[in-house]
């Protein structure tokens, strides 16, 4: 019988589909265990060989678990919404949803043909209005909770307002707003309902504020930092400027501290949780206050005494013991502060300078240290101590979410400070008299002794530091504070393919529509971009407005702002659906809660996590806010949502290049390039075009649309052929470089697939993709199945003949070696182990049940289809999925003799087999009483005899 994969896994993934053989239960015996994959985006191009890696790999965890008899949730489904399908949709006026719902329908076939044990009824997709009802859900009640930072939770709202009503704000310790003004109970009370609401979105945890936002022209939308690439947009390369809007965000900054400090109690990549440190960027150091000095008389004069009713710059430093060396201040050009403090003279240029600066891009600031650019605002600060003027800069190396958005600049001690004076000629004093000032003295803060200042001199760093913040503090002009990188997220998007927000406004202030009319269903709109007069998508949609009597969305011509009130224009970021969708999978049916108590309870958190790296300081970050938060608020048992994560590495794709001869039409074979001395072009060409010897189909190349430029080109070959070059490079439609995990399936098999993978390498590693490797993990399947058939054509021949010690040792130490693999995630060893062991058993000529029928359980999480196949032709009629998995016993590997090198005077003269168990006694006896010893010897007695139980005899002469 042959070995005929494409049947054998056409009906078994037919058999799981029709019995929902990996349909997990809330409510078991049986330990939980969760093993999930960070759910795809659904493009149009479907996945290559690169995507199923993880999902491989958790796939084998998940089986693994089964066998070790564990109620084991494996879901998967679809990141949905997303600017990709709203792209496609402005060209081709074809709704999100339905591209959508094709891109889907394509990833579920090439999923399905792979063999994963996924529960499908459980299967969530975050543009389904019954999804995203809960993350509107979760919307509300962000919007209704405050941060208390004396419980260090959040709280509702409800108990905030219960303090203001009884002694309004001033003991409050909250993470709010920083320009919150003090107000007693008697205020509260005066306040209007909307004076009241705006006090309120000062505290609230999901927010109304102006932001400095990356704004896409092109696009039309706002962009998180992690959808820009070298300052354009990761969709479209298109250019993205810096832009003040009025946004939804997320006080994700409340829980800085709580998110660093509790990645000790995740088991996670230590460069993804030092990715993470950095972003959140704790850092302490002090507040010091810079008082603006007004302008200068403009005919000569003495400038007017300082008014503490003046304007001020915050500025937030790490060193405050460098305050004597600071020269200059610098502030981002997006500092509010600007427009009020630069004088006429000084306008024009500073009103261009801000207008180049926002048309890069945040991380492009930061990542430029070469460029140096600035313009000086005409106005002057004072020293908090010595009183002398100071002159404000802007400087685009300052950023305006990070810190105060200012910097007390001290060239003598900071690189960049020391570049921004030079090059403006900015005077550099020197309060470092004596002392080594060179960056690595400067940066080693344990040995830097600060001089020249009245209240300083000679005080080591530390100690100087608290002298500093100490003075600051009498004089009213600063405080110790600690500091984090990470900022409040923002949370709007104008576009149309997200989650509407279930927000309308009563005179300019947001409401919540109550949880019991959600979801809010996006309307239908006849175009997907902006409006003429710039409002997002949905400000296309005629019937968007929000009822208060009839609780349902109406027409906007009926908006009277009595009953019937305008909604939110504004949809969701991508991350809002991704950050619980774990949660929700627990019981994604439920249409009354976002999930049950009995679900959350049993599941609590996922148990292995794989998915990308590059994940690190967007969704992963996200999450942990989210989890949190529901933590908090009771809704959820853990702060934590998954234990263990692994990143799995990327599989690359081997390019294929043609070479034109520059300003020719002219092709020539990889290895004759250079014989005229004429420069190539390297371009990329198909990899489907290509065969395993690297020769071009020359034919299908000059007929292919793509490459009809070279229909009548000349190619110069090689012995008849034209050989491409290859290179390693990332996957990519692009490069031509794409394999179809379609194709791989329909010449070798799932299974083959699967293994392949596996077998490239370690799974946190990079490694390039070869189709003509996986014709050896095929083999290997044939052979396993030929161990069974006695040959391609043969019959099945396992029998209940008695395993041999020789199968019995090669089934244990295998069965030990493949659960020592699982365990530790080495699946590519595991793979080598199944071979090695095949070609034993084959050696061995074994057809015993009792060895056979434990090797198709080990194999199964790998390749799950001849899997079932063998297990149901030795006599079983449920699945494999669930059977137990084989237990090591240590006894068949104990040897149970010893070959032992027999010397003479040192020297080996032969090799001679003993039992195991003898004495020290019994092997010297047993090796004089050989004829071999024997005839050594030569009837001379040996002087003495040196036995070494296990290892050697040696007999001195």
């Amino acid at each position: 019988m042959t070995y005929d994969f494409r049947k054998i896994e056409e009906k078994w993934q037919k058999f799981w589909a029709e019995n929902q053989t990996f349909k997990a239960e809330n409510d078991s015996q049986k330990e939980k265990f969760y093993v999930l994959d960070m759910f795809p985006y659904p493009s149009g191009a479907g996945l290559h060989v690169g995507h199923p890696l993880g999902y491989i790999a958790s796939d084998i965890y998940a089986r693994y678990k089964r066998h070790k008899g564990f109620n084991v949730l494996h879901p998967m489904g679809y990141d949905s919404f997303g600017l990709p399908a709203e792209q496609y949709a402005i060209q081709t006026g074809q709704h999100p949803a339905i591209t959508t719902e094709a891109n889907i329908n394509r990833y579920r076939e090439q999923l399905d043909k792979i063999g994963f044990s996924f529960d499908w009824s459980r299967e969530v997709r975050t543009s389904d209005p019954n999804y995203y009802k809960w993350t509107q859900w979760i919307f509300i009640q962000l919007f209704n909770s405050w941060y208390n930072k004396d419980n260090d939770k959040a709280e509702d709202i409800s108990s905030l307002i219960a303090i203001f009503e009884k002694e309004g704000n001033q003991s409050v310790n909250a993470v709010c707003d920083e320009d919150v003004t003090l107000f007693s109970a008697a205020d509260w009370k005066a306040f209007t309902t909307k004076e009241q609401q705006e006090v309120l979105l000062q505290y609230r945890l999901t927010y109304l504020a102006e932001t400095e936002v990356n704004w896409c022209p092109a696009l039309g939308t706002v962009l998180a930092n992690d959808e820009i690439v070298n300052g354009v947009s990761e969709r479209g390369g298109h250019p993205v400027i810096r832009k003040k809007m009025t946004q939804w965000s997320m006080r994700i900054s409340a829980y800085a501290q709580r998110l660093l400090d509790d990645l000790a109690m995740v088991d996670w990549p230590q460069p993804l949780k030092d990715s993470q440190t950095n972003w959140i960027g704790r850092s302490e150091g002090a507040e010091v206050t810079f008082r603006v000095l007004p302008p200068a008389p403009s005919q000569g004069g003495a400038r007017r005494e300082v008014n503490s009713e003046e304007m001020e710059i915050s500025v937030f430093t790490t060193r405050p013991d460098t305050i004597f060396g600071v020269s200059f201040m610098t502030l981002a050009p997006e500092h509010e502060l600007v427009a009020r403090i630069t004088t006429s003279e000084q306008k024009e240029e500073v009103e261009a300078y801000i207008a180049a600066t926002a048309k890069r891009s945040e991380r492009d600031r930061m990542a430029d240290v070469k460029t140096i650019t600035g313009a000086f605002t005409g106005a002057y600060a004072e020293h908090p101590f010595s009183k002398e003027p100071i002159p404000i800069w802007i400087g685009d190396y300052v950023l305006a979410g990070y810190g105060t958005g200012a910097v007390m600049s001290v060239p003598c001690g900071d690189q960049r400070d020391y570049d921004f004076a030079k090059h403006f000629n900015i005077p550099i004093p020197n309060i470092f008299e004596g002392v080594d000032i060179s960056e690595e003295a400067f940066a080693d803060k344990e040995k830097t002794v600060i001089a020249n200042s009245d209240f300083l001199n000679g005080l080591p760093y530390k100690k100087a530091v608290k002298r500093v913040i100490f003075e600051l503090e009498k004089l009213e002009q600063g405080i110790g504070k600690i500091n984090y990188r990470l900022r409040d997220a923002v949370f709007s998007r104008q576009r149309y393919w997200g989650e509407p927000f279930p927000v309308y406004y009563v005179d300019g202030m947001p409401q919540m529509i109550s949880a019991e009319h959600l979801p809010i269903v996006l309307p239908e709109v006849e175009k997907y971009l902006p409006t003429e007069t710039g409002e997002p998508p949905l400000g296309n949609a005629t019937v968007w407005a929000w009822d208060v009597e009839k609780s349902a969305v109406v027409s906007n011509g009926l908006i009277d702002h009595k009953t019937i009130f305008p909604l939110e224009l504004n949809t969701m970021p991508g991350w809002a659906g991704s950050s619980y969708y774990f949660n929700r999978y627990m019981d994604p049916n439920n249409g009354n809660d976002i999930f049950s108590r009995e679900a959350i309870d049993y599941w609590q958190d996922v148990d292995l996590y794989i998915g990308g790296s590059e994940h690190a300081t967007g969704h992963l970050l996200y999450s942990r806010f989210w989890q949190k938060f529901l933590f908090d608020k009771g809704i959820v048992p853990k702060p934590e949502f998954a234990k263990k994560l692994i990143n799995q590495g990327m599989i690359t794709g081997t390019s294929a290049f043609v070479y034109r001869l520059e300003g020719e039409n002219t092709l020539v074979s990889k290895n004759l390039i250079g014989i005229d001395n004429k420069t190539v072009q390297p371009l990329h060409v198909d990899v489907a075009l290509v065969n395993p010897s690297d020769e071009l189909d020359l034919i299908k190349f000059k007929e292919n649309p793509l490459y009809a430029d070279f229909k009548d080109a000349e190619f110069i070959l090689e012995d008849g052929k034209y050989i491409v070059g290859r290179e390693v490079e990332k996957m990519s439609k692009s490069k031509y470089n794409v394999v179809s995990p379609d194709s791989i399936c329909q010449e070798y098999g799932a299974d083959s697939l699967r293994l392949y993978e596996m077998f490239l390498g370690p799974l946190e590693q990079s490694k390039p993709w070869n189709t003509a490797g996986i014709t050896g993990v095929h083999s290997f399947l044939k052979k396993m199945w030929r161990l069974f058939h006695g040959g391609n054509e043969g019959a099945f021949l396992v029998t209940d003949a008695e395993p041999t010690a020789d199968n019995l040792k090669t089934l244990h130490k295998t069965i030990k070696k493949v659960e020592e693999d699982i365990e530790n995630f080495s699946f590519n060893t595991s793979v080598a182990t199944f071979m090695i062991c095949v070609n034993e058993l084959a050696a061995q000529k074994c057809n015993s049940k009792k060895i056979l029928e434990p090797l198709v359980l080990l194999v199964s999480p790998y390749a799950p289809h001849i899997a079932e196949e063998l297990w149901s032709k030795l006599g079983h009629t449920t699945s494999i999925a669930t059977a137990p998995f084989p237990k090591f016993e240590g006894k068949y590997l104990v040897e149970s003799s010893k070959e032992y090198p027999i010397s003479f005077n040192g020297k080996v003269r032969f090799k001679l087999e003993l039992p195991a168990d003898l004495s020290k006694e019994e092997i010297e006896a047993a090796v004089m009483a050989n004829d071999k010893t024997q005839e050594q010897l030569q009837g001379r007695a040996p002087k003495k005899v040196i036995v070494v139980p296990g290892k050697i005899v040696n007999i001195v002469g």
